[in-house]
């Protein structure tokens, strides 16, 4: 865990001070909405369809038990009893009052955390791999990049004021669980034949209303140079991006208008006005970052635990959870534990302050006190002992969060949609609830096997559908809720397939993929009948159990899916009645 030093605890602490004083002068009637709207903005604090919603930062997704317990606090206090954990690896309370944020702010800064940079158009929350510093395919440690980036980008007044809203992802493994190619710059950390660690470093990414598969314009960049090439990324970025239209403001737009090699031309030609210059990183400085976080005291433990064993061949319903929702350590003796957030009936990502009080508790007995959130939306304690295991699990699935569905159909990622949400064109929570509730069967589940489904409410994609393997997103006909379904997409596992013998990718390889749409839209209603039929083509034409999803639409195309959703004829003729009464 980071802690703060002095500077970064004066500058959260003047911030507090600074828009307590702005909403002050705003409830006198001595700012105007306009001027305030950029500075509640600053400060993470959005006006929604029904309330102030305000997005708090966690910075890397990684969590103090002391600051769940102060999210609970505030849950309790100051919003309806829950907050919701967002794919930026953020917590979104969507109750607060106006008044009350500069108090709320003050609080979280007792305990290191704030809203800063959360909206607006700057440099957001940086994220990376959930399993970061535990995973066995690790190359760094990618929190102390993730810290180096936070602090460069922080209050930084040269990207204060960018075209529009700037998202980063950092990756420090072998396998991509940061999805970085769809971002505005992805690093992922590679080594080069010296053993030195470097990034190859992708721009251009992003999802909304153009989504775009990011392109590599550095195959490595060594360490010391990360920071000047990001400011010369930026500097482009800020010069080129266009800021007439807030629909072609993102830099995956500009890229597109001037081509990658252009773009890579563009950023070299600035890179070399300050390479070697202030800005480049020296060891002294990565030490002293990571001097500053927490390390586990990890004890000297055996590789198997014979109490795990003997439960596992004893507990059906244990043995399910342990399979999807343990993952494994590189310590030995240890595992990761991810509580899923999405238990049926229950809101993607939405967590109560009950249930924070007693996760941070579980935090405090099992994993030195600390607990990471996932862009998937739901929390990990990443240093669980194995002969702890099934103790947690029974506390875990007591209070809702032990269900044993991480990488199936209904850990689904979902957007809050048109229930809160006023960009919104169509709600999406309803929609996960009814396809939970259709495949609530674990057996079946465990029988589909790996699926992401994503559902997003509108065109921003904050529910990152373009990527599932099935993508939902809802859409407005003539004042109707509609949805379209997208088959084929994924977040990517590695950037760049991994070769096994003889240059063939080895099974599970492969880089982020944009979904295709399968035809026209259908009613919420028939949302979970869709998502059955495309399920039933899976099962129908896959080789064998071990054949994914996403692996038979790459194989066969999307065309049986189309048959088998739009082929029965009285479906047919129900669609088409549905869709000439929407016209």
């Amino acid at each position: 865990m980071y802690l703060y030093d002095e500077i970064d605890q004066r500058l959260v602490d003047e911030r507090v001070a600074q828009y307590r004083d702005q909403t002050r002068r705003f409830l006198a009637g001595k700012l105007s909405e306009d001027e305030f709207r950029a500075l509640r903005l600053r400060n993470g604090l959005y006006i929604q369809k029904h309330a102030p919603m305000l997005r708090v930062a966690i910075p890397y997704g990684l969590l103090a038990s002391r600051q769940l317990r102060m999210l609970a606090h505030i849950a309790g206090t100051y919003d309806r009893g829950y907050g919701h954990f967002s794919t930026r690896q953020n917590i979104q309370f969507n109750w607060p009052k106006l008044e009350d944020v500069p108090e709320i702010l003050a609080e979280l800064a007792t305990v290191q955390m704030h809203a800063i940079q959360t909206s607006g158009n700057s440099v957001r929350n940086i994220t990376t791999d959930h399993f970061a510093g535990v995973a066995r395919d690790e190359i760094v440690d990618s929190f102390v990049w993730c810290e180096v980036i936070r602090q460069w980008s922080t209050f930084n007044p040269e990207f204060s004021y960018l075209p529009r809203k700037f998202k980063i992802a950092v990756n420090g493994a072998l396998a991509d669980r940061a999805a970085t190619q769809v971002h505005d710059i992805g690093l992922h950390a590679v080594r080069d034949a010296n053993g030195e660690v470097g990034f190859r470093v992708l721009v251009g990414g992003g999802l909304g209303r153009t989504p775009i598969i990011g392109h590599v314009i550095r195959e490595f960049l060594p360490w010391r140079h990360l920071l000047t090439y990001l400011d010369a990324i930026l500097r482009v970025y800020n010069r080129h991006g266009r800021r007439d239209n807030i629909h072609k403001a993102r830099i995956k737009i500009l890229m597109k208008e001037r081509g990658p090699e252009k773009f890579r031309e563009e950023v070299e030609a600035e890179w070399r006005h300050l390479k070697d210059g202030p800005a480049t990183l020296i060891s002294e400085e990565i030490t002293r970052i990571d001097a500053r976080f927490t390390r586990p005291s990890y004890a000297r433990l055996p590789a198997t635990d014979a109490g795990l064993e003997a439960a596992l061949a004893a507990d059906r319903a244990f043995a399910n959870w342990h399979r999807r929702n343990v993952d494994p350590h590189k310590v030995p003796g240890y595992a990761a534990v991810t509580l899923s957030l999405k238990k049926t009936g229950v809101a993607p990502g939405d967590v109560t302050a009950e249930q924070m009080d007693r996760i941070a508790d579980l935090a405090d007995r099992y994993s030195f006190e600390e607990l990471r959130v996932s862009h998937e939306q739901n929390l990990i304690l990443a240093d669980v002992r194995l002969s702890d295991l099934r103790a947690l699990w029974r506390e875990a699935r007591s209070l809702g969060l032990a269900t044993p569905n991480i990488g199936l159909l209904t850990n689904i990622i979902c957007c809050p949609g048109g229930d809160f949400c006023s960009l919104a064109n169509a709600v999406s929570i309803p929609v996960a609830e009814a396809i939970q509730r259709r495949f609530d069967d674990l057996d079946y589940l465990h029988d589909i096997g790996e699926l992401d489904l994503n559902i997003s409410g509108c065109m921003n994609a904050c529910g990152h559908h373009h990527v599932g393997h099935i993508g939902i997103l809802g859409v407005d006909k003539n004042g109707e809720e509609w949805y379209q379904i997208e088959i084929g997409g994924n977040q990517g596992t590695t950037p760049f397939p991994l070769l096994g013998k003889e240059g063939v990718p080895q099974s599970g390889g492969g880089g982020a993929a944009l979904g295709k749409v399968i035809g026209p839209s259908f009613a919420r209603d028939d949302v979970p009948d869709v998502i059955e039929r495309l399920i039933e083509c899976y099962l129908t034409h896959r080789d064998s159990e071990h054949e994914r999803f996403i692996d038979v639409v790459r194989r066969i195309g999307i065309e049986p899916f189309k048959e088998y959703v739009y082929g029965n004829a009285d479906q047919r003729a129900s669609h088409r009645r549905r869709q000439l009464a929407a016209a």
